[in-house]
């Protein structure tokens, strides 16, 4: 296993490297097939096995997005400028990948990939360290990662991964963010979590209750793109009567995506 860039308790470190000797994340117990994409008169929609061409899961949110939530956004974007609006969506959506992809690859080999050469990935390196320092010990079990699902006729999507989170069956979706972010901001990492959840039950039976936002907020960086402060993790766990109030509120927004576009 590869060294973390900053100092972290031995204990930590010794738990960490046990953990990838005793066995491996990566259990691929269902049969994820992949779901091809198209588009149609400029829209994206998931080819599914049951013949039809279906909406996204950030699709319906994007579509039944409340109007005080796209005015807050207008709003941001008039305030900071149109185009470095652009920049920072494009680097966070950068951001975010980078992070993606070294964590796929720590789950499915149990090793960290060297940081490389580009200074613009090195954030996303030390993000997906914190993430598996922080977050993946308390994962048991990866049965997938970039999980193609889709509930047959209503919906589709690709959630991070589904696995075991302390002994129990759960979505887990990777989350990057500039700042930290408050639990009652993030309604829709919570919806998309039951949208999955009810997909993966649909097609695999299983009894998914529980899903988890493993989330990272970006390194400071000094003008020349050098980290000078550490990432800080948060996690944010779905169950229970919670878990009923969002699922309840998932097929609400599906409901309303399907009337406006009949």
């Amino acid at each position: 296993m590869k060294a973390l860039n900053f100092q972290i308790p031995m204990n930590v470190t010794d738990v960490v490297a046990e953990k990838v000797l005793e066995f491996n994340l990566y259990n691929p117990k269902f049969d994820y097939r992949p779901i091809p994409r198209v588009t149609i008169e400029g829209r994206r929609y998931y080819a599914t096995p049951d013949g039809n061409n279906l909406p996204s899961v950030t699709t319906i949110l994007d579509r039944t997005k409340p109007p005080e939530k796209v005015e807050a956004l207008n709003q941001w974007r008039r305030r900071v400028g149109a185009e470095k609006a652009q920049q920072i969506t494009t680097e966070a959506a950068n951001r975010g990948t980078r992070m993606h992809t070294y964590l796929e690859h720590y789950v499915k080999t149990g090793e960290q990939k060297e940081r490389g050469s580009n200074p613009f990935s090195w954030p996303s390196h030390v993000m997906a360290e914190t993430v598996i320092r922080d977050g993946l010990k308390n994962v048991s079990e990866f049965w997938g990662i970039e999980v193609p699902l889709y509930f047959p006729s209503i919906y589709a999507g690709t959630t991070d991964g589904a696995g075991i989170h302390l002994n129990e069956e759960s979505i887990l979706d990777y989350k990057q963010t500039n700042k930290p972010k408050k639990r009652e901001w993030i309604d829709d990492y919570f919806v998309q979590l039951c949208a999955y959840a009810e997909a993966h039950n649909e097609l695999h039976g299983t009894k998914i209750r529980k899903g988890v936002i493993l989330m990272c907020v970006k390194p400071d960086l000094d003008e020349q793109h050098n980290i000078i402060g550490k990432p800080q993790y948060q996690e944010f766990v779905l169950e229970g009567a919670e878990f009923d109030r969002y699922r309840t509120m998932w097929w609400k927004k599906v409901e309303q995506y399907y009337m406006l576009n009949m």
